[in-house]
């Protein structure tokens, strides 16, 4: 394979560890703990894994001989930036501990498990893959482990390879997942340890032990790069309003982050739209109330951040989605046997009034986008719903009214983009090169600790490398009940932005200045090699979160 100079030059890059892990460990266990909901039902669906200690790792004065083992590696759901890193610093974790030990990789997701499709990872693939961006090494994919069928046919490749501990670098539901298959294979008593790793670009799979999921930070900065460019050159024609949606999911972290990166003149958070239950409608005439203030001062121009999972946080919104989401479960094939040109009157027609009028009042686009096929885990495909077109059609209209009132005496001129992607698969920050590397080396030492169903974690991020801190958490502890696929599901607790959080009122408290002014930042790429303060900084979200800690 050609490989840019890029590619080469950073091959050569070394990840940092915590100090601690550089030596011989072992294991000190906390306090045992408790899920942040539902507790009696989280307890009772993991008897043997529910309530385990917290693990911190320190230095081991004594150290014993370790023993080969054999380890399998699961990539679960969409791509995250040092996915590759991580799988790095599991093998040699793994070699650490004996030069005997094999790392084997799944291919193709938790189905390459279930369907016995899998390759060894020698020193020499697993060197072509340091500090690169995507999961090719050996694929990702979005199957659930959900039934004693799958599980069991895990167990057989598990056993035919002698693998005892299997990694599942993946997000909430992919560490859902990971947390029902330590349960089930410790109550069978199958000797396989199984162990998670925090992914996720969208930043809403953390708590006080897991301060960021891997990938959030080089995905806020390659988005800012690029918001940076489009900003610059907006500051440069002055003539087009850039609606830019963001890949999220359901939280606004990325929204909010490259927000606080670039000062944009609008930045929509969903969780406040929810707070101060928003229509629709009050989301608009917000935008286009700062487009018509611009207007006056003759500044035609502007950008906007748009999260992309805001369609669901609308109130009236979320109320459809959660009915529309049990009516396409319970009716699924009915659904499907209805011609399309037919398919929304039906909707209509099974709806109750109130979600059915809501319904009815969308444009035909987002309607038919709101009823397409459900993820894997049964959420809306909110990528699919195009909220920034919707949007500047909807400013576009407010703004002629407008215009008829009085109140706006302007040029609207609108262009759309949807930065999610691009994202995904870019090469690692040197923050995400690190902190992949230090969980997959962390993820070594807690499966030789003995332990299963625990989460890698890494923590005090916003310190020298040298200085984190290397556990586990048991992943109930991050578990509740949500209703998925018309049933109620133990799932990992999504974290969405809080508003009572230094990141949000950092940004809230400079918003209004940011949308009259042009008041932009260019943050440039993240593949610039050069001194401490450009190359190794935490994301602003981490940072503000740890002031005063």
């Amino acid at each position: 394979m050609k490989k840019s100079a890029l590619q080469k030059a950073r091959a050569a890059y070394q990840p940092k560890l915590p100090i601690v892990l550089t030596g011989a460990v072992k294991a000190v266990e906390g306090n045992p703990t408790e899920s942040v909901a539902d507790q009696e039902a989280i307890r009772e669906l993991f008897p043997t894994t529910y309530g385990l200690p917290e693990l911190k790792f320190e230095k081991n004065t004594v150290p014993t001989a370790g023993k080969p083992i054999n380890v399998g590696v699961i990539l679960s759901g969409g791509q995250a930036p040092g996915g590759h890193n991580v799988i790095c610093g599991l093998f040699d974790g793994i070699k650490k501990i004996h030069k005997e030990s094999r790392l084997f990789g799944f291919v193709m997701g938790p189905g390459g498990l279930v369907d016995h499709k899998y390759m060894e990872l020698t020193s020499s693939i697993i060197d072509e893959y340091r500090n690169t961006g995507g999961f090719d090494i050996i694929g990702s994919g979005r199957t659930k482990l959900e039934t004693k069928e799958q599980f069991d046919k895990g167990l057989e490749i598990l056993k035919e390879l002698n693998i005892s501990a299997l990694v599942i670098i993946g997000g909430d539901d992919s560490n859902t997942n990971a947390a029902v298959l330590a349960e089930y294979y410790k109550g069978i008593g199958a000797p396989v340890q199984v162990i998670g790793c925090p992914k996720t670009i969208d930043g809403d799979l953390k708590n006080d032990l897991i301060e960021t999921s891997f990938g959030f930070d080089t995905a806020t900065k390659v988005y800012s790069e690029v918001i940076g460019n489009i900003q610059r050159d907006c500051n440069s024609a002055k003539k087009y309003w850039h609606f830019i949606k963001l890949m999220g999911r359901s939280a606004s972290h990325i929204a909010l982050e490259c927000a606080l990166q670039t000062q944009p003149n609008v930045c929509i958070i969903s969780e406040e739209v929810e707070d101060k239950n928003m229509t629709l409608q009050d989301v608009v005439n917000q935008i286009a109330d700062i487009v018509a203030r611009r207007a006056a001062q003759g500044n035609n121009f502007g950008t906007v951040l748009i999260p992309e999972g805001l369609i669901e946080f609308i109130p009236a919104m979320k109320k459809l989605i959660a009915e529309l989401n049990d009516l396409l479960a319970a009716k699924a094939d009915e659904f499907a046997n209805i011609a399309e040109k037919d398919q929304r009157q039906y909707i209509i027609d099974n709806l109750s009034k109130e979600n059915a009028e809501v319904y009815e009042s969308l444009p035909h686009g987002v309607a038919r986008q709101l009823s397409l096929d459900r993820d894997p885990h049964g959420n809306v495909q909110v990528s699919l719903i195009e909220t920034e077109k919707l949007l500047s059609e909807m400013v576009h209209k407010r703004l002629e009214q407008m215009r008829k009132e009085g109140a706006y005496n302007g040029k609207f001129s609108a262009l759309h983009h949807f930065f999610g992607y691009e994202g995904r698969c870019a090469d690692p920050s040197n923050f995400d090169a690190d902190y992949c590397y230090a969980l997959g080396f962390n993820a070594a030492c807690l499966i030789n600790a003995g332990v299963t169903g625990y989460m890698s974690s890494v923590r005090n991020l916003t310190k020298p490398s040298v200085q984190w801190v290397p556990g586990g958490i048991p992943i109930t502890m991050m578990m509740n009940m949500e209703r998925r696929h018309g049933s109620m599901k133990p799932v990992i607790q999504k974290a969405l932005v809080r508003l009572d959080g230094a990141p949000f009122q950092k940004f809230a408290s400079q918003r209004d200045d940011w949308a009259v002014n042009t008041s932009y930042v260019y943050p440039g790429p993240i593949q610039y090699f050069g001194p401490a303060e450009v190359c190794d900084q935490p994301t602003m979200t981490l940072r503000y979160e740890h002031i005063g800690k």
